[in-house]
């Protein structure tokens, strides 16, 4: 993912945020309804992630230092797991429980046309947020269908804002429905219940960027197809004539460390063996441009042979 790209879709996701949150609250305040409450909450929580996710990709930039000589790419990481933090703390938590209030002491919605108007025009606003998510996703997102692509991206951002997206999308259609159902019947529960729900969407998008921000923390590998890139890359067939073994590393979301044995020649000289492993380092970095740390050990591959 370029970070343009990221960058782009976290600033349409935070003014649309920020815009309906104000809205929300305000509706809230005229007609009491509770989903709105909720909804109010939950625009604000992700507004604060957009802002996690913009600090992130910030302090990612700095240079490696002594202390931390492979870079701060892994702060990206660091603050996407934080966002499903808040996502699941100050959004869904608060909306379970605001839920719960409202079902315990119902009452009717006031003023009905501040949250159906609002929530008609948050439903827009989200819309516009998520298409840019979804148009900045389909650049690098490939042939992957979208649960493989949250699965396996390695840059939080877009997979987050997706979800963030995907989520407000369906959370206002349920506040939607609480509130319409409360003016239908007259029964204050509905609003309640449509608040339950909210949470509950909440929790479990939470639960599953926490899952997959935990993968990228404990340092994932490079996808099948780089691997296989760098295999080929590696061997010339001269005079590095096999690959022993490998491991790949993120280190960030655009930077790669590659670790490798590679077979040489029993009888090559030793600045034989040096160009070697500088050609071939630059067999890799020009086939995978994000494998920028590479360790390259030479050795003889030893075959055993069973009498």
């Amino acid at each position: 993912m370029s970070a343009s790209g990221g960058t782009k879709a976290i600033v349409a996701a935070l003014g649309a945020n920020l815009a309906i949150a104000v809205a929300k609250f305000v509706a809230f305040a005229f007609s009491g309804s509770s989903s709105m409450l909720a909804e109010g909450v939950h625009s604000i929580a992700d507004s604060g992630n957009q802002g996690l996710l913009l600090l992130g990709g910030k302090k990612a930039k700095r240079e490696a230092t002594p202390e931390h000589p492979f870079g701060y790419g892994r702060e990206r990481y660091i603050y996407g797991f934080l966002v499903s933090i808040v996502l699941f703390t100050i959004g869904g938590v608060f909306a379970l429980y605001e839920g719960y209030e409202k079902i315990k002491h119902p009452h009717e919605v006031e003023n009905w046309y501040w949250p159906v108007g609002v929530l008609v025009f948050a439903i827009i606003a989200e819309g516009f947020s998520f298409r840019t998510a979804i148009k900045e996703s389909n650049e690098i997102r490939g042939k992957l269908t979208w649960s493989q692509f949250v699965r396996r991206a390695k840059a939080p951002e877009l997979p987050v804002v997706l979800l963030e997206d995907f989520g407000a999308l369906v959370g206002l259609v349920l506040a939607l429905g609480g509130v319409g159902l409360s003016l239908i019947t007259h029964d204050g529960v509905w609003d309640g219940i449509g608040t339950i729900c909210i949470g509950a969407l909440l929790v479990l998008i939470a639960l599953v960027l926490a899952a997959e921000t935990k993968s990228l923390l404990l340092g994932e590998a490079a996808d099948a197809d780089q691997v296989a890139k760098i295999r080929e890359a590696l061997v010339d067939g001269k005079t590095v004539t096999g690959l022993i073994h490998m491991r790949t590393l993120h280190l960030g979301p655009e930077e790669l460390l590659v670790a490798a044995k590679v077979a040489v020649q029993h009888d090559d000289t030793a600045a034989e063996v040096a160009r070697a492993i500088d050609a071939a380092e630059a067999r890799v970095r020009e086939a995978v441009p994000i494998a920028r740390v590479i360790y390259l050990e030479p050795d003889i591959l030893r075959t055993t042979t069973s009498e």
